[in-house]
């Protein structure tokens, strides 16, 4: 059934601007006409609660509507939020700092909040790492994320302050990833995305891919990176990588490393730790858990209580029945009454 309430704010707030440039991308992709495109856009924003960039991700246009029914939608994302995520307790991992404090022992790094330590302070931070990372508390989608270079001390002269203007208060050191890892993709850390679903004492693994960087210091989609999916048996690559136009690669652009088939160091260990975790939060049952692998072993990055929906179904990940995730999600969800009610 879907919610009323999501539908009509979706409705009043609607970019039919973007709207219609979408169905024009659509047309172009598919053939089909730019206006029947549009309105079956509405349509399915009343039936699957999609939003215009699910019709473009997920390929709409291209499935029936029994198929349509089984993909995790906005609005379905939003209704696993509301089932699983009691709302009050999203600050423990939205705000970075709160979450290097719950998971202390399961992140592997050394960290600073700049609004507690001196200039001094942070001058022997840097002295022992010779990159660090410095992020935004908030931060999402790769955003708002700066790296530096500190062995030299002239390169950290004024950093502190500048950090402080930016509202930069997290710094951290910078991961070395695993040498497998890093054959991926050098000039970003690599993160295996884990979604987890937890129904009472049971912690279902529900997705996992690895979204490896395309040109720049970050893996994000958002950012210009790809995803691909990892099968849970074994902790290999099982697709081809997409980026957010759904463009597939079976061999990285830049790397030239061939993805399907790329075994991942210590990945049911990175299951392990992300289900001991997700038992520590018990007021967030649906997380989104970004993994990095060092040479030793998976440490944590960062948690998402509103885990990004749109890695979930790219069709050239998905199997010939083009059945999207929803049934797994439910299954994992079966019994549990909402939190936020």
């Amino acid at each position: 059934m879907p919610n009323i309430k999501y539908v009509l704010q979706r409705i009043t707030q609607m970019d039919y601007k973007s709207m219609i440039d979408t169905a024009k991308k659509v047309h172009m992709r598919s053939g089909k006409n730019t206006m029947s495109i549009f309105f079956d856009m509405i349509k399915c924003g009343f039936q699957y609660q999609a939003g215009y960039m699910d019709y473009w991700v997920f390929e709409f246009e291209t499935l029936t509507p029994a198929q349509r029914a089984t993909y995790i939608t906005r609005g379905q994302n939003n209704r696993y939020v509301r089932l699983l995520n009691k709302k009050e307790s999203w600050y423990k991992i939205s705000d970075k700092v709160n979450f290097l404090k719950i998971f202390d022992g399961y992140h592997g790094r050394d960290w600073m909040d700049l609004r507690e330590h001196t200039p001094q302070e942070f001058e022997v931070f840097c002295q022992q790492h010779s990159k660090i990372v410095a992020k935004l508390l908030d931060g999402s989608c790769g955003r708002g994320i700066e790296f530096f270079e500190t062995g030299d001390k002239s390169k950290i002269v004024g950093l502190y302050d500048m950090l402080l203007a930016g509202k930069r208060y997290l710094v951290e050191e910078y991961l070395t990833q695993h040498e497998q890892i890093n054959k991926l993709y050098p000039m970003a850390v690599n993160t295996i995305r884990l979604v987890t679903i937890k129904n009472g004492d049971t912690v279902h693994l529900v997705f996992a891919c690895i979204r490896i960087g395309n040109g720049k210091e970050v893996d994000n989609l958002n950012s210009g990176g790809m995803a691909a999916l990892i099968d849970m048996e074994t902790g290999k690559i099982s697709t081809p990588a997409a980026d957010k136009n759904g463009k597939a690669y079976d061999i990285h652009p830049l790397t030239k490393v061939k993805l399907i088939g790329y075994p991942l160091p210590f990945f049911q260990e990175g299951v392990e730790l992300v289900k001991k975790a997700a038992l520590l939060i018990p007021d967030l049952a649906y997380v989104g858990w970004d993994v990095a692998v060092t040479p030793t072993g998976p440490v944590l990055i960062e948690a998402n209580e509103f885990p990004g929906h749109d890695l979930y179904q790219f069709q050239v990940q998905l199997g010939p029945d083009k059945i999207g995730l929803m049934p797994r999600f439910d299954k994992a969800c079966e019994g549990l009454a909402p939190v936020n009610e």
